[in-house]
């Protein structure tokens, strides 16, 4: 059997734990070819990390794709996290143009907790919010699906029937599969809630909530669901390996759990996952 590749569009931290230095070791360890293209390369995350330092590769990445183009590469699905720019968010776009029939999975990633994260703008949440339009899968947590509908935050509180209103107007917006995260009815289970519009059907898979906030576990989430839809797995499955492997990635680094901005210890989950599979 011809093995699935996929591309992924991301920032790489040097030190720190999160976008590229989690999504290629995770999709890797599940058995895709990972493509990266790293959109800017940093020499720690910039969570708490003082005095960091930051090199954007914007230039680069539209010679990278005409590279791959013209070397006739064909890819099975291309999953972006943190891009940083408006511009990048075109340059994705543009890649969507270049590789047809891949399924595209994109978490936005530009807010959390009610508020957007620090160096966004209403107007890089209004272009994410087109580019996730264009997803096959779109992962935000409430605080970026709130931004995306224009929508009051709400952080607590909710049923599964405004849950499932938020995954409808998120697909309204044209993607085809809208996921939630973080999604917790009740104080001893947090989990995602998916709608898939072309089949107009919810699916949700919860597991314990650890009311601890870890740095990371967004991308670590949204690495194992690329990996496995990638891999042709059905949509609940693929819920369960992904909030199944972040929750053992986090009990993992519970004996670290003052350090947990610094990034999980998801490495040594890696053989639960590929046993998951």
């Amino acid at each position: 059997m011809k093995q699935k590749r996929i591309a992924t569009i991301q920032d790489l931290s040097c030190f720190g734990k999160c976008s590229l230095t989690v999504a290629h070791p995770i999709m890797s360890a599940m058995g895709l070819e990972v493509c990266p293209i790293p959109t800017a390369v940093l020499s720690t995350h910039t969570y708490k990390f003082k005095g960091w330092t930051y090199r954007d590769l914007s230039a680069d990445i539209p010679a990278i794709v005409d590279h791959w183009k013209r070397e006739g590469l064909t890819f099975d699905a291309v999953s972006t996290g943190y891009l940083g720019t408006v511009e990048q968010i075109g340059m994705v776009s543009d890649f969507f143009d270049a590789f047809p029939g891949m399924i595209k999975v994109v978490d936005p990633v530009f807010a959390d907790n009610g508020v957007l994260y620090t160096g966004f703008s209403e107007e890089y949440a209004a272009e994410m919010t087109k580019l996730c339009a264009r997803a096959d899968i779109t992962v935000p947590n409430l605080t970026e699906a709130s931004f995306m509908l224009r929508e009051p935050y709400r952080a607590s509180g909710y049923d599964e029937e405004y849950i499932h209103g938020v995954l409808r107007r998120l697909c309204a917006l044209g993607c085809k599969t809208a996921v939630v995260t973080g999604v917790i009815y009740e104080p001893t289970h947090q989990g995602a809630v998916a709608y898939d519009s072309e089949k107009d059907e919810f699916v949700e898979y919860f597991n314990e909530n650890i009311d601890v906030s870890f740095h990371g576990t967004g991308d670590i989430f949204t690495s194992a669901l690329a990996g496995a839809v990638t891999l042709g797995k059905p949509l609940y499955d693929a819920l369960k390996i992904a909030v199944d492997y972040t929750v053992e990635s986090i009990k993992a680094t519970m004996p670290d759990k003052d350090e947990s901005w610094y990034g999980v210890r998801f490495e040594q989950c890696l053989p639960g996952l590929i046993k998951s599979l």
